[in-house]
């Protein structure tokens, strides 16, 4: 037996090898070869092309002919002159800061249109600390929260240790503290806070039972899980149960957590800062322990006075945002200053409960008394900082209503505004109603005036209507 090796047997190999390439290439079929040519010739041009196009020169009047064909798409749609938005606007020009007492049209008048229950917004010691940070650190963080929109800020007694304090997890520690809870996880939009917080946990398969009156943030953020969404009536518990398999009745939301088994996520915009002894919100106002809600959600901007929002948890629940978060994710982050202000306000609310108190009481003496002006009524509870004031006779025109409560809004000596919405997107679309918000700064005679003023002019524009 002949053995074939080294040198020979690659000589072999590379004839055989030949030799198979020179059948295949005659056995092939004529159009595989025209179609492998054409494609080898295209290469060819494509590589010794110039990879652009001559620019073409137009002449001085071709260049005129296109601007004067030209028409521009207007950058905001046309708006009536005789819009009744437009003519709200023409008598409220407001000028200077949003603080207690606001100057519309050059007369200063009684602040009930800004939602700045504690009067952090204006606070002397929330302004001089953001003014600190401002000289510091300038007014934008320029970035994600990820990425390079973590600010740093510098402790002078430590910098010989070299040991730096950031802002963002510095507000972030205090108000998981503050609420209880093991992590919290800063935004810098309160509207994109829960509307982001919610699809990161429910998808497309998951099942989301929500109170029928919910705010619009809370809306988008269902729109965008593209859950499917089981509506109960408002604050109904028993309605809650029914879309819960009709069950036996408990009116208690931990115990139907537990016995269902559904992670219950609780948005306090309008109650953080205001309700519980100290401020923590609905946990504290019923005595419910924070770690029975899986995740709790608020703005910084209405008692805090800043802006922004926040979300508390646990730990687990808070992480999973840090990456699933869109509004944590793509937004730029929190500037520092207003971080600075919004820890700042904490620390007022910490060591001065008796503004809660004063809030409080100033609220139900509000509702008291817009609840006994003739031909309107007032919505909500009575410690709530927030009064929606309505017609007690709904039309079945809502313009009409709008108009008529627009006009008792600009027949007042105080700052007041309609409720506004995005009337085609609502899920249930309120009634119109005047907004009012209560502040913990008002005295006992600026109320009693200014109920005085608000019934005067219910008065005399529904004598008008009627």
């Amino acid at each position: 037996m002949k053995m074939v090796t080294g040198s020979k047997m690659d000589k072999q190999i590379e004839d055989a090898d030949y030799l198979t390439v020179t059948l295949d290439f005659i056995t092939a079929p004529s159009y595989h070869l025209i179609i492998e040519a054409l494609l080898v010739i295209w290469i060819i041009k494509l590589l010794f092309s110039k990879a652009y196009v001559q620019e073409t020169v137009l002449t001085e009047k071709e260049k005129e002919e296109l601007i004067r064909d030209w028409q521009p798409e207007p950058l905001a749609p046309d708006i009536p002159d005789d819009h009744p938005f437009l003519k709200s606007m023409e008598n409220s020009i407001v000028t200077g800061k949003p603080d207690k007492y606001m100057v519309i049209n050059g007369k200063s008048c009684l602040n009930l249109a800004t939602l700045n229950f504690l009067g952090m917004a204006g606070h002397p010691d929330v302004e001089a600390e953001s003014i600190k940070t401002l000289k510091k650190y300038g007014v934008g963080s320029c970035g994600p929260r990820g990425f390079y929109g973590t600010m740093v800020l510098e402790d002078n007694e430590l910098m010989a240790f070299f040991i730096f304090e950031d802002v963002h997890l510095e507000l972030e520690d205090k108000l998981a503290k503050f609420m209880d809870c093991e992590e919290a996880i800063l935004y810098s939009y309160g509207f994109a806070t829960i509307a982001s917080a919610i699809p990161a946990y429910s998808k497309r398969t998951d099942i989301i039972f929500c109170d029928e009156c919910v705010a619009f943030s809370i809306q988008k953020g269902l729109v965008a899980s593209r859950s499917q969404i089981r509506w109960f009536k408002h604050n109904d518990m028993e309605d809650l149960e029914r879309l819960l398999k009709k069950q036996e009745e408990d009116d208690r939301k931990v115990e139907l957590k537990w016995k269902y088994k559904v992670r219950i996520f609780l948005e306090e915009s309008f109650s953080f800062g205001v309700l519980g002894a100290s401020g923590k919100g609905v946990t504290e106002h019923f005595n419910i322990p924070p770690g029975e809600i899986d995740l709790i959600a608020a703005s910084l901007e209405n008692a805090i006075g800043s802006t922004g929002g926040f979300c508390a948890g646990k730990k687990y629940v808070i992480d999973h945002q840090r990456l699933s978060g869109l509004g944590y994710c793509f937004s730029a982050s929190l500037p520092p200053m207003l971080a600075t202000a919004a820890e700042q306000a904490l620390s007022i609310i910490e060591n001065n409960h008796n503004i809660l108190e004063d809030l409080r009481e100033n609220c139900k003496k509000v509702h008291d008394k817009l609840s006994k002006i003739n031909g309107m009524m007032v919505l909500g509870e009575s410690i709530s900082p927030i009064k929606h004031f309505r017609l007690a006779d709904i039309g079945e025109d809502r313009d009409l209503d709008m108009k008529t409560l627009q006009k008792i809004v600009d027949e007042n000596g105080v700052a007041l505004t309609l409720a506004r919405y995005l009337e085609n997107e609502e899920h249930l679309l309120p009634v119109p109603s005047i907004r009012i918000s209560v502040n913990c700064q008002l005295t006992d005679k600026e109320i009693d005036d200014s109920m005085k003023t608000i019934s005067r002019a219910c008065d005399t524009v529904l004598h008008r209507r009627y």
